[in-house]
């Protein structure tokens, strides 16, 4: 056993202790959100489950699960709208769900979109705990539950367990658990096209561990280290500037060049791609579309790359009419914000990898020609562009935190039930 492992062993009976003040959180204001729309739906005569539940993606997920790939809707402009879109990590654990229980596919869906919002709600505070102190960590963990659409992660939708996956693969990469981390990545990218985002995150670090061996340097910069001094040590969010605690090279044994780290990267690496891989190419076997199948079954869903000139022409026919200017004017402040928060992202040293997968998922979001309001939702996974938030919000007073997280947490919960109650996430 290395060190690593020892440390590992050592720090895992207390861990969900040390992040039970985030869980609890996080749980308080998804109870928020569901409260809040249920009353808000039965003021309108809907159901609230069945928003959570029944309508928009849960469907085509539930529709999987229940009869299989090969469904499709011909629309009258020549759109095909086939399931073959959908990953199918999510529609495989509702079918688990249903046969090992009474539930039905949908309420499955439900079930495993709670328990994957915790599960990712614990991978994010383990990533900031990791980097910054158990303080930020709780405050990252939040600033994602009261995001405005939050109440996306209580749907019966891929978000919330794909950024469990994402969360938990990000904290194997940093903390040297190379095959976890491909593990991980493999079945985030069975979830969602943006699996991507974690494959680039393990090949991002993989790489330039590789080239740090072969140029002697100790330079940590795939942020594949532990805290400084090993241990945590305290609840405080790191060092004054927000740069992130680092320690020993990939994280982990006193020789990270031995032989067999560099086995075990070179397996996390390969397994990595294997799940997005995967699916794409039977998609294409099955299409008779070969490497490209998969953007063909995209495509009939004007799902494309553009480089954000579609979305770029959607804003600005904002501004062609009053009040429609007011939310171009919000649309752009919010993706300046979105640029801003990645640059700060690299101005204080945030790992490699965590930059590479908030990088790929905002690039992916922002620069597809997909339908624009389901743009804040896919931003969703890009977690770490909320840490350096969290450790500014860390140094705060905590009734003076509290109280402020507590006022964003009503809002969220507020436009939650409204959004979901009209045109709702597409």
């Amino acid at each position: 056993m290395n060190d690593l492992e020892t440390r590992a062993a050592a720090a895992r009976p207390g861990a969900l202790r040390r992040a039970a003040p985030a869980l609890l959180g996080y749980a308080a204001v998804r109870a928020l959100g569901l409260v809040v729309l249920a009353l808000w739906s039965e003021a309108r005569g809907k159901s609230a489950y069945t928003l959570l539940t029944a309508r928009w993606d849960s469907l085509w997920y539930t529709r999987v699960a229940e009869l299989g790939y090969g469904y499709e809707v011909r629309l009258p402009n020549g759109d095909v709208h086939s399931n073959l879109a959908f990953f199918p990590l999510l529609p495989w654990l509702e079918r688990l769900a249903a046969a090992v229980s009474p539930l039905s596919y949908a309420d499955g869906g439900f079930v495993v979109s709670l328990l994957a919002s915790l599960a990712a709600a614990w991978g994010i505070f383990a990533v900031a705990d990791h980097l910054y102190g158990r303080r930020a960590g709780v405050c990252a963990v939040l600033l994602w539950a009261v995001l405005p659409v939050g109440i996306v992660q209580s749907m019966a939708y891929s978000e919330s367990l794909f950024t469990a996956l994402a969360a938990w693969a990000l904290y194997a990469v940093l903390t040297g658990r190379w095959v976890t981390a491909g593990l991980l990545a493999g079945l985030a990218g069975l979830t969602r096209p943006v699996g991507l985002a974690v494959v680039a995150a393990v090949w991002a670090a993989g790489v330039a561990a590789f080239l740090r061996e072969r140029s002697g340097s100790s330079f940590v910069g795939d942020g594949s280290a532990v805290p400084a001094g090993g241990a945590r040590d305290g609840s405080h969010a790191g060092p004054p500037s927000g740069a992130p605690r680092t320690g020993a090279p990939d994280g982990a044994p006193p020789s990270p060049h031995a032989p067999g780290v560099r086995l075990r990267r070179v397996v996390g690496m390969l397994l990595a791609p294997l799940g997005a891989a995967g699916y794409v190419l039977w998609v294409g076997d099955r299409t008779g579309g070969g490497l490209l199948g998969y953007l063909d079954v995209q495509a009939g869903w004007r799902n494309g790359f553009d480089g954000g000139y579609a979305f770029a022409l959607f804003v600005a026919g904002r501004f062609t009419s009053f009040p429609s200017a007011l939310a171009g004017v919000a649309l752009v402040v919010g993706v300046a914000l979105v640029v801003w928060l990645y640059v700060l992202c690299v101005r204080r040293g945030q790992p490699l990898p965590l930059l590479a997968h908030a990088g790929t998922v905002t690039a992916l979001a922002l620069c597809a020609s997909s339908y624009f309001g389901s743009k804040p939702r896919l931003l969703m996974p890009a977690f770490p562009l909320l840490l350096p938030l969290a450790v500014a919000l860390a140094r705060a007073r905590t009734r003076l935190l509290a109280a402020g997280l507590g006022a964003v947490a009503a809002g969220s919960a507020a436009y939650g039930a409204f959004w979901l109650n009209g045109s709702g996430p597409p």
